[in-house]
């Protein structure tokens, strides 16, 4: 018998809600405040709002299709990654991921927008490959999904114009990468 609804993933859980919630901001205010706190562009260094965005990029989203499509696998990868590295771990390393591919944004593509959780997602997915990560062994699994997602997302970049940031999905699966690596050699030391 249900006894109880557990806040199991604060995390995850909170980075869903606070996504859903810039989500609504933005349909009430017009897009305005997705525009002011949810998107990295460039912006004036004397602008402070513009090292918020840096960070706030992740949880803003251009509709309810591309929330639901990044919050779905966040919600079932998300959940497994706090488990195991625990709630800090998980949630620097979204901030560290949410600032490296803010600024990659911001110094390299001065012409464009960048907004939602598809770095977060990806840095996700790379980092779940190491949940079976034993000592001594690099999981074939990794190495796999590193080749399939990011050679994908470059070769997308190159031969797509899209308004889909593969960069940002690269970037994201880089940090994952280093993250996932970096956690499993903490536990095994």
């Amino acid at each position: 018998m249900l006894k109880k609804i557990k806040y199991n993933s604060p995390v995850v859980l909170t980075f869903a809600a606070l996504s859903l919630l810039s989500l609504i901001l933005g349909s009430v205010s017009g897009g305005a405040t997705t525009e002011k706190l949810f998107r990295v562009y460039r912006a004036p260094l004397t602008d402070p709002l513009t090292y918020l965005r840096f960070f706030l990029h992740v949880l803003g989203h251009s509709n309810y299709s591309h929330y639901i499509s990044n919050m779905l696998l966040l919600l079932v990868i998300g959940p497994q990654l706090e488990d195991r590295f625990s709630s800090s771990s998980l949630l620097w390393s979204i901030i560290a991921t949410a600032l490296v591919s803010g600024l990659v944004q911001f110094v390299f593509f001065p012409h464009t927008a960048l907004l939602g959780a598809s770095g977060i997602v990806f840095m996700m997915i790379i980092m779940s490959t190491f949940l079976v990560y034993k000592k001594g062994t690099l999981p074939l699994t990794m190495i796999l999904v590193f080749i399939l997602y990011i050679g994908g997302e470059i070769a997308n970049g190159i031969f797509q114009n899209d308004n889909i940031s593969q960069l940002a999905h690269a970037i994201g699966g880089i940090c994952g990468g280093i993250f996932g690596f970096l956690l499993v050699s903490r536990k095994h030391a």
